[in-house]
């Protein structure tokens, strides 16, 4: 027998039924199995030809991350180095930025399994690993120099008020990881919004640098042409060599995610497809309008899709099977409707400039009355029995 195997079956008594730790099952649980995930396969009939139980499912979310985490580890390690005027090679900007995103998500998973396993001893039931993907979603949505204090505070308010308070992983109606966000970008708006704080090898607070988002024209000139003169041209927007949260800034290592999630079937290409539709559609609608040449409503679409956080979050959140619509039609409107305020969110509030945080947030709580009412639809198009 595997020698760690048998720590764990003699160990489990204590930790089940009146034994003395029978607070921690909950933890001993979890611990075991990270440690003997998959379980041992069937070997006589029935047999399950396939599944896609939560870990797997969190495993292959995570999978769909890993190109996004690593470019935004290595672009705060570039833009460390612009912000002193240097260009660092490859491995000293990754190593660079490592020093400060991976702080962030220790901090991140180590308050977030202490909610988890504290609601799970309190309410007798096993961990969930639904923070698996939490833990790592949350991290990326920030800016690499925010305090730390800020992220603990920051998760644990997504964790409990976003998610615990409803009863936990599967129930809540909010995305957990968003709603975190949320709460520090109105609580701190200096650290989250506008201009953002940029890591700078032995500076203390690092230097300020704009967004896309932020930038706005002088008189007389279009916003593309302001955009492209600081640097922020649809080549570095697609690519992500530009300042922003960790995770938001490349384009194509979202749509690498994307894709992959797509294919593996974890996140449903209406969402996405839809959000894309209602962006463009609503960014060609308003850049008809007159004026404004120098703002936002005159950006287009590319720069729309490209820009913020907008593929990050139809990708990675509004994805979410718990807080999204379970009808096929609901999912279209779902993701249009996004993309549909983003853009009015962009452009009608510049106090809010990345609008898909709180576009994705306003639908989740608008996700059941969809599927509510595609049901009704459904139902009232039955023949009636004789």
């Amino acid at each position: 027998m595997n020698p760690l195997r048998k720590l764990f079956d003699i160990s489990e008594k204590h930790f089940t039924g009146s034994g003395n730790l029978a607070l921690l099952a909950p933890l001993f649980d979890a611990t075991k199995t990270f440690f003997f995930f998959p379980s041992p396969k069937n070997k006589h009939a029935p047999f399950v030809r396939d599944n896609l139980d939560l870990k797997r499912y969190m495993s292959l979310v995570i999978i769909s991350l890993l190109p996004v985490l690593l470019f935004g580890i290595y672009n705060t390690g570039v833009q460390a180095g612009l912000a002193k005027g240097e260009m660092y090679p490859f491995i000293q900007a990754f190593l660079i930025g490592a020093r400060y995103v991976v702080p962030i998500i220790i901090v991140t998973y180590a308050v977030g399994f202490f909610w988890e396993i504290l609601f799970a001893s309190i309410r007798k039931h096993k961990i969930s690993e639904g923070l698996l993907v939490t833990g790592l979603l949350f991290p990326l949505t920030l800016p690499a120099t925010i305090p730390l204090w800020q992220v603990a505070l920051g998760i644990s308010f997504g964790v409990v008020i976003g998610k615990e308070v409803f009863g936990g992983t599967g129930r809540n109606i909010l995305n957990p990881a968003l709603t975190g966000r949320a709460f520090l970008f109105f609580s701190y708006p200096v650290s989250m919004s506008g201009d953002v704080w940029i890591a700078a090898k032995n500076t203390v607070d690092g230097v300020s640098g704009a967004t896309a988002l932020s930038i706005m024209a002088p008189e007389g000139e279009t916003i593309t042409t302001a955009l492209g003169d600081s640097g922020f041209t649809l080549s570095n927007l697609f690519l992500g060599f530009v300042p922003g949260s960790i995770g938001e800034t490349s384009t194509l290592c979202c749509l690498i995610g994307a894709i992959f999630l797509i294919i593996t079937r974890i996140a449903n290409y209406r969402i996405i497809m839809g959000g894309i539709l209602g962006l463009i559609f609503t960014s060609i609608i308003v850049y008809l309008i007159p004026g404004g040449s120098d703002s936002w409503i005159n950006a287009g679409p590319l720069y729309h899709l490209c820009a913020g956080g907008f593929l990050f979050g139809i990708s990675f959140m509004a994805t979410d099977p718990v807080s999204a619509p379970g009808t096929n039609p609901g999912r279209w409107i779902f993701g249009f409707l996004i993309g549909f305020l983003t853009i009015i969110i962009r452009v009608a509030n510049p106090a809010f400039v990345e609008g898909v945080m709180l576009a994705i947030l306003f639908m989740n709580v608008f996700a059941p009355l969809l599927d509510h009412v595609v049901l009704k639809h459904a139902v009232s198009k039955r023949i009636p029995n004789a």
